[in-house]
């Protein structure tokens, strides 16, 4: 099946929760879905449609705080990226770690680095800082004018 067929089939399922697609060259495809809806669609990945989590990886932008959570389709050879785009003021989503152990220590790391609050992790304890800065200062946040 080609990547194009592959991610069609999600935006069908999942039809309003998804925003919009991305089809990258090689095998790559990034699918932006409503925060709210991430962890229901993960899970569908996941359960449904055989995808192993990979990683996550974040950014702050003038949209707000983005996240890439990154997910494999072996069989396939293809990436799937989730993207969602989170409130620059109080940043938060439903944490993955419940679903996936690997999201465990990745969304430590953005809690840590960029304050996005991940709602129900088992342990959101610093991973990196312990003592190089203070609690409420997260070094990978923007200042924009």
């Amino acid at each position: 099946m080609d990547t194009e067929a592959i991610v069609n089939k999600l935006i069908v399922r999942f039809g309003s929760d998804t925003l919009g697609i991305d089809l990258l060259k090689g095998r790559r495809a990034i699918v932006s879905v409503r925060p709210t809806a991430l962890t229901g669609i993960a899970g569908h990945l996941y359960r449904d449609e055989g995808y192993r989590f990979v990683i996550a990886s974040a950014l702050h932008t003038r949209k707000g705080f983005e996240i890439y959570y990154h997910f494999s389709l072996d069989p396939e050879g293809l990436v799937l990226s989730l993207h969602v785009v989170l409130d620059s003021e109080k940043p938060h989503i439903e944490s993955l770690s419940n679903m996936f152990s690997a999201s465990n220590w990745i969304e430590r790391e953005m809690h840590e680095l960029f304050g996005i609050d991940f709602l129900n992790h088992p342990n959101q304890e610093k991973l990196l800082s312990e003592g190089n800065w203070a609690d409420d200062v997260y070094p990978y946040r923007k200042e924009f004018k």
